[in-house]
């Protein structure tokens, strides 16, 4: 019995009037390149992150989601130009006189890829795409990034999952594994300064449907929506050893309420990070971080949620890897991303 409620659950994913179709992710602020491809190429080295999410743990086809991102600038002239230019021994990098000799972006190029995969139940839900973005700096201390990102999405439903009491059209379970290739699309803006950001995108640009039947998923307009994402963020300055930064996130898709992820990070130096975070109508998310050298950082997520399914599940798990390539000045955490 289980099983058929999640295999309907996953179905209304897929319903605007129902559910979120894109994947939550909780620790986003540690990569907001996967809503936005607006940063791509927004720091001076080549930023890999993967990321693995399993929701409600603990019930049988909750959905898990895996992404693999990386995004690299071109162009790019480095913010520092001389040996000098390293960290101090016992300063904070990311102390006061770092955010004081902060300046905007040179003109530059970035582009990246994002390959992710999210399965529910019979349900997976396979992309990916190729990121531009191009990078100015609009004043002496604030940037302007403009992005896009095309590539190729995958609904598939596996029939062999599928358990039914009533009879149903024999093209859906006599099928095994119906599936069908569509473009999609995403773009997005990103304003950002030694002390705050505000982005704005969106993602699955083309609305269309998807029909299950006749041994193929059919796609007419309407179905697959659009989401608008917009954040923003302040960073606070806590004496000379942490950075507080809090910050939202506002997801919209049409009909649906929008709804709000309200974050708040405190980083140590350029070595640790704890966070916590609220998303309305759904739960509770604690966060901590290591950046284990400068090419190795980690992070880990755990949801508690306060919807319905809080007496079935043990929570939420999220994990993400981080790799840092071409760190020429052993940056111990970004620039331009907090």
């Amino acid at each position: 019995m289980r099983k058929i409620v999640f295999v309907l659950l996953a179905l209304s994913l897929y319903k605007p009037v129902s559910a979120q179709q894109k994947p939550h992710y909780t620790q986003y602020i540690l990569n907001q390149y996967i809503i936005n491809p607006a940063l791509t190429g927004i720091e001076n080295y080549t930023d890999i992150k993967i990321s693995h999410r399993h929701q409600w743990a603990g019930i049988q086809d909750a959905p898990v989601t895996t992404y693999l991102t990386l995004h690299t600038p071109i162009g790019k002239d480095d913010y520092r130009t001389s040996a000098t230019s390293f960290a101090v021994p016992g300063e904070n990098p990311r102390g006061q006189a770092y955010w004081e000799n902060y300046t905007a972006a040179e003109p530059h190029h970035g582009v990246g890829l994002q390959v992710i995969n999210d399965r529910t139940g019979p349900l997976n839900h396979f992309s990916a795409y190729a990121t531009y973005a191009y990078h100015i700096g609009i004043s002496p201390r604030t940037s302007l990034a403009a992005g896009f990102g095309a590539g190729i999405s995958n609904i598939s439903l596996n029939t062999d999952k599928l358990q039914f009491q009533v009879p149903v059209d024999p093209a859906v379970y006599n099928s095994g594994v119906i599936n069908q290739l569509r473009p999609d699309f995403m773009a997005g803006l990103y304003l950002y300064s030694a002390d705050y950001f505000i982005g704005l995108s969106a993602q699955q640009i083309i609305p269309q449907k998807v029909v299950f039947a006749d041994n193929a998923v059919k796609k007419e307009d309407g179905r697959i929506v659009p989401h608008i994402f917009a954040t923003a963020g302040y960073r606070f300055l806590v004496g000379e050893d942490f950075n507080f930064i809090p910050s939202v996130l506002v997801k919209y898709i049409n009909p649906l309420p929008p709804q709000v992820d309200i974050n708040a990070k405190l980083q140590y130096r350029d070595l640790l990070w704890i966070g916590a975070s609220y998303r309305t109508e759904d739960g509770y998310a604690g966060m901590v971080g290591l950046n284990i050298s400068n090419t190795l950082n980690v992070g880990y997520a755990y949801d508690h949620t306060i919807s319905g399914l809080n007496s079935f599940t043990k929570g939420t798990h999220e994990i993400m890897v981080g790799f840092v390539l071409g760190n020429k000045f052993y940056d111990g955490c970004p620039k331009n991303v907090w």
